[in-house]
């Protein structure tokens, strides 16, 4: 039987932004998170990219990442994730041969297909406005591990080839990241790690997309077996009650996000616990616990150890909940300690 001590733990941070906080605090947090993470044992910490969400500061993932990297000693650092369709893959190319070339053998690269904001927000990125198609993302993964090296490379028409510089030579870590099948097979037929976003697209759709990889997986330039991660929302407190309280302010955010409100700051304990919650409400946040790691240390150890092992996934990356730092890295500490 597992246990939580076979399990390879790491750390997704979203820079969250409460009410009352500035950009500079909320930055500065994770930061901090991620040098407790490395004391404590954690083989990633990871930064996901997000626009025009008042609640989250990681909208620049490498200059964020390099950031995290220069404070730290030991830990992985990388993208839970990069937004390829956001970006040209050659400058993504550059941005984390650039950060290899800086900190070597440290840097991880996570690419996923969503926007990470609206459709509109999303055009501005793009410089488009052109609708985007899935058959973009697969082409773009593929030129990342060409201007890497690790597959040949890109030729220019007259001959040469194009080459990211830094880039070639200096590649990262690479991984495919979703919430649905499409990744998870893309994954697998390229022969690439898989990490599941288990943390927000929880449910019936999780052991599809670890079956979908290991299904369709094919030996390549980076692998040679499957390997995979599964993404979960964790808080440890004294009790199951008291968890589900601290929890409250991430359940609202998500509870409002879910409703089409416009994206706010994440709320406050004390504004969370004033809120007057529908039925409605209540069942959603309730419910979304039920599929994280979310209660006491028993509880959440059990609850990390029985999503490994019913995903087969090889590694957890925990994505700590909580009204401010104190209660997230309580979360890290418990669980480092346990394993």
């Amino acid at each position: 039987m597992t246990s939580l001590a076979d399990i390879p733990l790491s750390v997704l941070d979203l820079a969250s932004v409460y009410d009352g906080m500035t950009h500079s605090e909320a930055l500065a947090q994770t930061i901090a998170a991620a040098r407790v993470a490395d004391d404590l044992g954690y083989r990633r910490f990871w930064v996901a990219e997000h626009h025009g969400m008042p609640a989250v500061a990681s909208s620049s993932p490498a200059v964020l990442i390099g950031a995290i990297a220069a404070a730290t000693k030991r830990i992985r650092v990388g993208s839970g994730g990069v937004m390829l369709p956001n970006h040209s893959s050659m400058v993504i190319a550059e941005q984390f041969g650039t950060l290899v070339a800086l900190h070597g053998d440290r840097i991880d690269l996570g690419l996923g297909r969503a926007p990470g904001t609206d459709q509109l927000t999303a055009s501005i990125l793009r410089r488009n406005l052109a609708t985007e198609t899935v058959d973009d993302f697969p082409q773009q993964v593929i030129e990342l591990l060409a201007f890497f090296g690790t597959i040949a490379p890109l030729e220019n028409g007259l001959g040469g080839t194009i080459a990211a510089i830094p880039g070639l030579g200096d590649s990262p870590e690479m991984w495919l990241l979703g919430s649905s099948t499409f990744s998870a097979q893309l994954a697998g037929m390229l022969g690439l790690p898989f990490a599941f976003a288990h943390h927000f697209a929880g449910g019936d759709n999780t052991p599809v997309a670890f079956e979908t990889y290991r299904r369709s997986f094919e030996p390549g330039a980076v692998l040679t077996e499957p390997h995979s991660m599964i993404a979960v929302s964790t808080l440890v407190a004294d009790s199951a009650e008291e968890a589900a309280r601290l929890v409250l302010p991430n359940g609202l955010y998500f509870s409002r996000l879910r409703s089409g409100a416009r994206p706010g700051r994440i709320p406050t304990l004390a504004e969370a616990e004033a809120h007057e919650w529908t039925p409605i409400e209540r069942q959603f946040v309730e419910e979304r616990n039920a599929h994280q790691a979310i209660g006491d240390l028993e509880h959440v150890t059990a609850r990390i150890t029985e999503l490994a092992e019913s995903t087969g996934a090889n590694e957890v990356i925990v994505v700590p909940q909580g009204p401010d730092l104190d209660s997230k890295l309580r979360t890290l500490r418990d669980l480092a300690a346990s394993a």
